[in-house]
């Protein structure tokens, strides 16, 4: 069993800052947090969080931009016992209501940007009791607080956090088949896990600094550029939005980041960038981190050409598994491979009957470990599909060489990975369904060059409905769904090709020639 220096997050951020109090740990725009200030602030914040009854077990939801107050929120969490909920910022109304009624949020932070699609959740969803602003509030009452305002009111002071290394730390929502996201309850142990391998496998040391531009509500931007520089007592820039994308290049070079992890379509787009020579001779980035979905063979070789001094690694990961699994060596990477498993993970190819199979033939890829999960929130019979004998079953398709180097080949699922957010077509299917002009809905995944993939649908139309068009079904469906999951196209068929038992057969639509 692994040995961790620390039982949680805060007590953490408190070692750290009594041992490096003046060196600074974040950067934002024009400014920059020492450890010592940014644990005062994180002690004020904690102590507004108990006034307002925030105790141990509550869940706490983020619904957040990239920010300061994210970051310290996350740790105020944790210094009073309590469960961080970060949720993908992209989604609509109703899907934030799904996800807070299902783990019985107490609190809602958020930001004025979001405003319209977080209307109403506090009388929508009973368990709420404020929804707390890091900027500004649309409504002025009790259960509408300022972040700033409830920090500034209190004094700053430490006492030790009653979470435990077991205890539920952070719940990350990972979409299902079903079209529910099941909550994925994710310990201290295991993302303490994750930080230990990964500082193993990037050979990372106090001086490496991080850019975070990646939504902070993504598992592995959580938890390996949020969280792990406190663990290193190294550093991290924070990049509030993605775009323009000019200010992250400017960033990596002015604030001298050394890691930096992106998704294929980052990557694709720093090759298409045309980098001003300046930022390929002077950038100090050491090792770029790719996952969320495959490289291309293209893509790695002109990355390689183009960035002669740093090293590209390739990883693999999950929400369950805390989340990274596999990271290609600094020393030996292989072309479209993500990898060895991480320190102390051990992964298998198994059957259907989870029985290993042979160097070299592909099967399910399963995963061993402190990584794994503790389960799904308030779904034991999906936890008990996911983890079988202490293993979990990543639903991916997958082979693995005579040296140990994983490769993804497929996915059972019919999961989507567009820009490195998961998309499930059973959950846009439903909301198609749902209209009364369609019949029946198939979605499928098709490749792009931009996003790596984007979810395409064929539908059936109700007698009746026959002059309803692509674009109508788009903007119904644009009502309740994250931009995101809208399909790229819609085609409107007369029949859907099915098997005898009435089941489309989605591998027809995906061979391209229906």
């Amino acid at each position: 069993m692994i040995h961790y220096p620390y039982e949680n997050f805060y007590a953490m951020l408190y070692g750290v800052a009594k041992e490096n109090p003046r060196k600074n740990v974040i950067f934002i725009d024009n400014e920059r947090y020492s450890y010592q200030r940014f644990l005062e602030n994180v002690d004020r914040t904690a102590r507004a969080l108990e006034v307002i009854g925030v105790g141990r077990g509550d869940k706490i939801a983020l619904i957040c931009p990239n920010s300061v107050e994210f970051v310290q929120s996350i740790f105020a969490i944790s210094k009073l016992g309590a469960i961080s909920v970060p949720i993908n910022t992209m989604l609509k109304n109703e899907e934030y209501r799904y996800i807070l009624g299902d783990c019985g949020a107490k609190a809602v932070i958020t930001a004025f940007k979001l405003a319209q699609e977080v209307r109403g959740l506090r009388d929508d969803v009973a368990s709420i009791e404020h929804t707390i602003w890091i900027d500004k509030a649309p409504f002025e009452d009790a259960k509408h607080l300022l972040l700033g305002e409830m920090v500034a009111d209190h004094v700053h002071h430490h006492s030790p956090s009653p979470a435990k290394l077991d205890d539920t730390a952070v719940i990350f929502y990972t979409s299902g088949t079903t079209g529910h996201p099941k909550g994925a309850m994710i310990s201290n142990r295991n993302l303490f896990s994750n930080l230990v391998a990964a500082q193993e496998r990037f050979d990372l040391s106090p001086k490496d600094r991080f850019i975070v531009y990646l939504p902070m509500f993504h598992s592995f931007t959580f938890a390996i550029m949020v969280i792990l520089p406190f663990f290193m007592r190294a550093s991290f820039v924070i990049i509030p939005s993605i775009l323009p994308f000019s200010n992250i290049v400017r960033q990596t070079l002015l604030k001298r980041v050394t890691i930096f992890m992106g998704v294929p379509d980052i990557y694709n787009a720093l090759i298409r960038a045309r980098l001003p020579w300046y930022f390929l001779w002077f950038n100090s980035v050491r090792c770029f981190i790719s996952g969320g979905s495959a490289l291309s063979e293209d893509t790695l070789t002109r990355f390689r050409s183009l960035f002669k001094r740093a090293v590209m690694l390739e990883g693999y990961g999950l929400s369950e598994c805390s989340p990274a699994v596999a990271v290609n060596l600094l020393e030996k990477q292989k072309t479209l491979s993500v990898g060895l498993p991480l320190y102390g993970y051990e992964v298998k190819i198994v059957n259907d009957e989870m029985e290993e199979l042979p160097c070299g033939e592909a099967g399910e890829l399963i995963v061993r470990g402190e990584c794994v999960m503790q389960g799904y929130l308030n779904n034991p019979t999906a936890t008990a599909e996911t983890i079988q004998n202490g293993w979990l079953r990543t639903g991916d398709i997958a082979k693995i060489d005579e040296e140990g180097y994983i490769y993804i080949v497929d996915r059972i699922k019919d999961l989507i990975i567009s820009k490195g957010i998961n998309i499930y077509p059973r959950q846009i299917e439903e909301h198609l369904m749902l209209l009364p002009h369609i019949k029946l809905a198939a979605v499928i995944g098709v490749s792009d060059p931009h996003s790596g993939e984007v979810p395409i649908a064929f539908v059936e139309l109700e007698e009746g409905y026959e002059t309803t068009t692509p674009a109508f079904i788009k903007a119904q469906l644009k009502e309740h769904l994250a931009l995101f999951k809208i399909p790229k196209t819609i085609t409107v068929v007369e029949s859907l090709p099915k098997t005898a038992t009435g089941k489309v057969l989605k591998r027809v639509l995906k061979q391209g020639n229906y």
